[in-house]
């Protein structure tokens, strides 16, 4: 189906003057009219469409959604006043709210919610329009100026690509439906509504996931995947699980795509219908080395759970069991053999039975390879929190639409010149139009709901972070086909402009947009559970958080300061007072090297060092603790943390034999010389004194083991005090033996003298 006409389909009748008019840029560019293919393109042609299609076109489109979005807020927060005002109180007991007020209210928030499905439908139809038009500028029109890099800047600037605008609205209009259902007494709702609509809920074997879906600068990979492995450990695929031959390495996970030549499982899911549905083969590994394929299919249902039915299936079976000549018999017969239950047995006939309909039906083929790298944290033997990182992506045309120059052989159910060739990312020996090479890195986390249990605090700190950006409806199978089949498609998904902007954050705006988020949620849901009552109001529960642990990072901080030293110095002192006091521990730490605050952290005047020394004031009722948790249990010292002492203590000893001898030589020797004598006694007291500091130090780290303490292990007293003293022993040594030479000198010179004036008076 072409464009325009799907465009006419999808027009909401109120707003049939505010859509894109594509037809007249059509007419622009020429795009029908064969008789005009010989008159040239000029530039005034140009700048007529493109500022038809940019200052005409889009600020039309651009302006009605801003007007309708804020015409849509506007009445939800008059629905929220009057869901206030008849909240039960003091004066006003809850029996006094009439059915007829709530129902009529709840009539009101359903036409805000039919006209945001609308707005959204609106905005599908014209991002997709625009890109389109854009395109066919581009193709037919584009020899000299691209039009499609900046329309997509400009969409993305403008909100067509925003559906997360759209949660706070659907957050409050979720948190009034769960009021008034209640009060309804209706039993649509028993329990609160999950706040985060964006997010997919799954099943797998019976227990209910969220997943989170985001994309991860390469930038910020790295410092995503340290954050992660603070709490989680990396998954290892094993060679039996049918992954890598070396057991060690990410995996590489390839999962083939099944569509028709019209696409609907893709516009299904665009759509986001009722049972969408999407069907994959996947496996680890190159295919040569006989790895474990899985057939798959994932259902999303009306009530957004998501549902997947699968089997495994050997490779020399999946032309056959696609075309509908194999039912998987030897399978089941194998099954039988091992004696496994009619329960077993029945559920994987009808599984496999379900797929090759689905296939048969809506005539599937494969159209679509997707491979990527993934790597895998979890808990052993703890499933609540799963997380994956997908890198390399690499979408890979598949199918055979064109007749005379399929992408695959049509006898094959998969492209043999890849799998043959071993080819791995980033696929440089296939035609390159043929591939579309994701940017980013994707980052999924599941997390399974238990009744009443809070997700850990570290997930949500790198949910809210500037680390990751947020792509709650984000599927590869949708992107994929977005970015290779985009002619034989009408719709697109509302993400593909987020490709040509940066996704990076700033830490710092990150952390304060979601703490406001946060707090305008908790107090919304206050509200509702006032006007529940009982434990409801627990649902506005919210503590702001004074700092975020991920909310700057080591790179941010390195860049700034970067910035900040290629900047000439009037420039950085000519910040304002809020700047300069930001700036101003980062300021002292840098000039603190070398210092004596570096060396004696006591003396440091830093504010950091100020209120460090400052005794900690508990808050009321908090009693500091006898027993600190890091001292609970047994005491459990690796070998080297022992020996390492010890080996200081012997370091000490060698110094204090190596002085004790020099010591004892030096005073033998002194003979009647009582200037060496003290000497020697001096070394002696210093070799005491550093082999009697050695012992000590010895035990008391012994000790500062033993009791887990948190203080340092370094202390610079006994070396610079053994120092000092040796100085000022050479010291003194120096100047008691300067005095008695240049004494001599100064009698050998008087004698020389004499005898001079003896000889010079005898040759007279």
């Amino acid at each position: 189906m072409r464009f325009g006409k799907t465009l006419r389909e999808s027009i909401y009748p109120p707003w049939k003057d505010q859509y894109i008019d594509y037809s007249k840029l059509k007419t622009m560019l020429r795009e029908d009219k064969r008789e005009d293919e010989d008159v040239p393109w000029t530039e005034d042609d140009e700048n007529r469409f493109c500022d038809e299609v940019f200052n005409v076109q889009l600020e039309k489109v651009a302006q009605f959604q801003e007007k309708t979005v804020s015409s849509l807020k506007e009445r939800a927060e008059v629905a929220f006043e009057k869901l206030k005002e008849m909240a039960p109180s003091d004066d006003k007991p809850k029996s006094d709210i009439t059915t007829a007020r709530l129902k009529e209210l709840k009539a009101e928030l359903d036409a805000i919610t039919n006209e945001v499905k609308e707005l959204k439908k609106y905005s599908s139809a014209n991002y997709t329009g625009f890109l389109k038009i854009a395109k066919k500028h581009d193709r037919k029109r584009g020899d000299r100026y691209k039009v499609r890099p900046m329309m997509r800047v400009s969409l993305s600037e403008r909100g067509f690509n925003s559906e997360q605008a759209y949660s706070p609205l659907l957050t409050k209009l979720s948190l009034m439906y769960y009021a008034i259902n209640q009060n309804l007494d209706e039993g649509e709702q028993q329990h609160p509504v999950e706040l985060d609509l964006d997010n997919q809920q799954e099943v797998h074997n019976g227990e209910r996931y969220t997943a989170h879906k985001f994309w991860i600068h390469t930038d910020n990979l790295l410092e995503v995947k340290t954050a992660i492995l603070r709490h989680l450990p990396a998954l290892i695929y094993t060679q039996q699980a049918g992954q890598e031959p070396d057991g060690n390495e990410d995996p590489k996970i390839t999962s083939l795509y099944f569509d028709n030549s019209k696409f609907e499982l893709y516009g299904r899911k665009v759509d986001r219908q009722v049972d969408a549905s999407s069907l994959r083969l996947r496996w680890y590994g190159q295919l040569d080395a006989k790895p474990d394929i899985v057939l798959e299919q994932k259902i999303v249902h009306e009530n957004g759970l998501s549902e997947e039915k699968k089997f495994p299936i050997k490779d020399k079976y999946i032309k056959a069991f696609i075309d509908g000549e194999y039912k998987m018999e030897k399978t089941i017969a194998k099954m039988e053999r091992q004696g496994q239950t009619a329960e077993a047995i029945e559920s994987f006939k009808t599984t496999v039975s379900e797929l090759q309909d689905f296939i048969i039906k809506h005539k599937l083929e494969p159209v679509l390879r997707a491979n990527y790298t993934r790597t895998a944290f979890q808990k052993p033997s703890d499933d609540r929190v799963r997380i994956s990182i997908d890198t390399d992506i690499a979408f890979i045309r598949e199918d055979t639409l064109d007749r005379d120059r399929p992408c695959r052989d049509p006898q094959e159910w998969h492209r043999r010149d890849i799998d043959n060739n071993n080819m791995t990312y980033p696929f440089k020996n296939i035609n390159q139009s043929e591939v579309s090479r994701f940017p980013y890195a994707l980052l999924e986390i599941k997390l399974k709901e238990e009744g009443g249990r809070k997700r850990p605090r570290w997930v949500e700190d790198l949910i809210a972070s500037h680390l990751v950006h947020a792509a709650p409806r984000f599927s590869k199978f949708v992107h994929g086909v977005a970015s290779l089949f985009e002619d034989y498609v009408n719709q697109l998904p509302l993400w593909l402009s987020d490709l040509e902007t940066d996704i990076r954050k700033d830490p710092q705006t990150a952390h304060d947009e979601e703490e406001q988020r946060k707090a305008q949620q908790a107090e919304d849901a206050m509200v509702v559970g006032s006007f529940l009552g009982g434990g409801a109001a627990k649902m506005g529960s919210y503590k702001p958080a004074t700092s975020s642990p991920i909310g700057k990072s080591y790179l941010s901080e390195r860049a700034a300061r970067d910035a900040m030293a290629s900047l000439p110095p009037t420039a950085v002192n000519g910040n304002g007072n809020g700047e300069h006091d930001a700036d101003e521990d980062n300021t002292t730490q840098q000039r603190g090297y070398g210092t004596l605050s570096s060396v004696f952290p006591g003396f440091s005047l830093s504010k950091y060092s100020r209120a460090k020394r400052q005794r900690a004031q508990l808050p009321e009722g908090v009693t500091k603790p006898e027993v600190w948790l890091k001292n609970a249990g047994p005491l459990q010292v690796e070998p080297k943390v022992w020996l390492a002492n010890e080996r200081t203590f012997l370091k000490w000893q060698h110094i204090c034999i190596l002085l004790g001898t020099l010591a004892i030589s030096l005073y033998t020797a002194a003979g009647e010389n009582f200037l060496a004598e003290c000497m020697g006694i001096a070394y002696i007291v210093i070799a005491i004194m550093a082999g009697g500091w050695g012992y000590a130090m010895l035990h008391r780290r012994r000790d500062m083991i033993v009791e887990r303490s948190g203080k340092d292990f370094d202390n610079m007293i006994g070396p610079l005090a053994v120092s000092a003293a040796l100085m000022l022993a050479l010291i003194l040594n120096f100047v008691f033996s300067y005095r008695p030479a240049f004494a001599r000198l100064d009698a050998d010179s008087q004698l020389l003298n004499e005898t001079e004036t003896a000889f010079i008076g005898e040759l007279l």
